[in-house]
């Protein structure tokens, strides 16, 4: 049962618990962990598919051979999804490691190889490297792939990529694909942003979906394999093995699930909540807040200079607090290798949402005014070609090039998108 009134603070009670109990040096962190403890006393409790699959489904498994794409965030409850599989006998024969591989100990870009899993001996596949795609190979001792990955709920994170391509392999190999599915941290409701354009197709924006869906990760599934958007004439209907208790409006402390980092960078959920928005900052010569321990909440150059009045025009328009800082970017092991002005001072803003409902926030909307903003604010920053790949479309330049609200340029693909995505909600 969700409470009405626990997502939200007065700015009154977030200054007395900030002073009363941490340092100043500690503010964001303790803000983090204060808001996600008081989500958690009112969430419902819930199941995840994998969950629901070792309670109903696991014995239609014990005559297969199974392979599994996971990552650290795979568990149910404080074990991981394969060592639940192995204890209930389940034959997995192989295992698939997306970007930042299967025990999610790699930083973003870098390349995963081949080898063997440390805590089991079992093979482990890379498809984050020269393939991204299951071979035949890879899938020769395969009867059933089970996709179980926690997604963060944004087109350009690249487990959608990796999911679409599963599924394709899958056709044209004959195996099946059971996605355990699991809850969007941003929840079901939010959805915003540019579609995708066939021009700007890559591993970061494979499918026409825009930045923020809404969806679950087995409602993609089923988007991507209907809407015949895989490059094969085989069809696949993937199985979903759905959650119990998860509703729309739920975001993720309303789960009552532990935050497992998906991904090195995204260290808490607030770094997940304004990754839509901040990522963007990906796509030019500004720091994305990579090399600090809170990248994409705090971004900033060398040279950027801004203005109270545009520093407040943010705070007006969003339930933001952006605060100014300096920071100097580090290489951090398993976090950031060679980042941006690595070693040099920056200037810029730490940003700490006042609302973890991003309905409320609307961080992809917020990110990109933030984003237009310090481009004009610093006279060295550059666009790079990135940047279309993360939008993708060149309607991004008109925004960055304009005064208007970022909305008024994806309106009426945004609907249609709706429109059709409402066939494949399971929730």
């Amino acid at each position: 049962m969700i409470v009405p009134g626990f997502r939200f603070c007065s700015l009154q009670m977030l200054a007395v618990l900030f002073w009363c109990t941490v340092s100043c040096a500690d503010r964001e962190h303790s803000f983090n962990e204060h808001q996600d403890e008081s989500l958690q006393e009112s969430a419902a409790p819930l199941i995840t598919g994998a969950g629901h699959l070792l309670e109903h489904y696991v014995e239609n498994l014990k005559d297969k051979r199974i392979g599994l794409i996971a990552n650290p965030a795979s568990r149910v409850g404080d074990t991981h999804f394969l060592d639940l599989l192995l204890d209930e006998g389940v034959n997995v024969t192989a295992l698939f490691a997306p970007e930042h591989g299967f025990r999610g100990d790699r930083p973003a870009g870098e390349e995963i190889r081949d080898g063997a899993d440390v805590e089991t001996g079992l093979p482990v596949y890379s498809l984050y490297g020269t393939t991204r795609k299951p071979t035949a190979q890879m899938l020769e001792d395969i009867d059933i792939l089970l996709f179980d990955i926690q997604d963060v709920g944004v087109r350009f994170y690249t487990y959608i990529s990796t999911l679409g391509l599963v599924l394709e392999a899958a056709a044209e190999h004959n195996v099946e694909v059971w996605i355990t599915d699991r809850p969007n941290p941003l929840g079901g409701l939010y959805v915003s942003g540019w579609v995708m354009q066939e021009p700007f197709k890559s591993f970061v924006g494979m499918y026409p979906i825009p930045v923020v869906h809404g969806m679950s990760i087995g409602e993609i599934a089923l988007m991507i394999s209907n809407e015949q958007w895989i490059n094969t004439d085989k069809e696949i209907e993937p199985k979903v093995i759905r959650m119990e208790n998860w509703k729309r409006e739920m975001i993720w402390p309303d789960t009552q699930l532990p935050w497992i980092p998906p991904s090195p960078n995204l260290p808490h959920f607030t770094n997940a909540l304004v990754y839509p928005g901040t990522c963007f900052f990906e796509g030019s010569t500004l720091s994305e807040g990579r090399g600090t321990k809170d990248p994409f909440m705090i971004t900033g150059s060398p040279g950027v200079d801004i203005s109270d009045e545009f520093k407040s025009s943010i705070e007006n328009r969003y339930p933001v607090l952006l605060e100014r800082a300096e920071f100097t970017p580090e290489s951090i092991p398993g976090m950031a290798v060679n980042p941006k002005f690595e070693g040099k001072l920056c200037k810029g803003v730490r940003i700490s949402p006042q609302t973890l409902d991003p309905m409320e926030l609307r961080p992809l909307e917020m990110g990109l005014e933030l984003f237009r903003g310090m481009m004009h604010a610093d006279p060295d920053a550059e666009t790079l070609r990135f940047l279309y790949n993360l939008s993708g479309t060149t309607l991004i330049d008109d925004f960055l090039s304009s005064s208007e609200p970022p909305e008024v340029y994806w309106q009426e693909e945004l609907d249609l998108f709706r429109e059709l995505r409402q066939q494949y909600l399971l929730y």
